[in-house]
């Protein structure tokens, strides 16, 4: 098994044992798992992210932290369908769009089915013609109507 798939499982099960938060300190967390701070932020940065269900909040200091919040949806669909309209912006790359779709898929929100069609025509192959430089403001734009289409 890869360090950062350690890093991202120990900070996990952090967060299921204490029922959706954990705190660390990057340096204590690093000397327990032998590996070196930078390999933490990668983690944090990659893994623990606000379209994989995350919210990372850190605080500098002697006595600093690093607080990672696993979202949970108790809201109904339109209302978690509405904040992700509003949190894409005018600019969405292929990767973050196609997680955003995945974490929707697995909550429920989306189906199987239409997520995978959403999925195809936010992909590069669609936007093939599309001048890269406008790609993913295009893309941002398609998902936020396709989403709020189903709502």
């Amino acid at each position: 098994m890869r360090m950062s798939d350690l890093v991202a499982n120990y900070i996990n099960n952090m967060i299921d044992e204490s029922n959706g938060t954990a705190e660390i300190q990057r340096n204590e967390l690093a000397n327990s798992l032998g590996c070196v701070p930078s390999q933490i932020n990668y983690v944090l940065s990659s893994r623990f992210t606000q379209e994989n269900g995350y919210v990372v909040e850190s605080r500098r200091g002697g006595g600093g932290y690093i607080r990672i919040t696993k979202i949970h949806f108790t809201t109904g669909k339109a209302e978690i369908i509405m904040h992700i309209v509003n949190s894409i912006g005018d600019s969405l790359d292929a990767t973050s769009a196609n997680m955003i779709l995945k974490n929707l898929m697995a909550s429920g929100v989306v189906a199987n089915e239409t997520a995978r069609v959403m999925s195809s025509a936010i992909s590069e192959r669609a936007f093939y013609s599309i001048p890269k430089q406008l790609r993913n403001n295009v893309r941002a734009t398609v998902l936020k109507n396709m989403l709020l289409s189903i709502i």
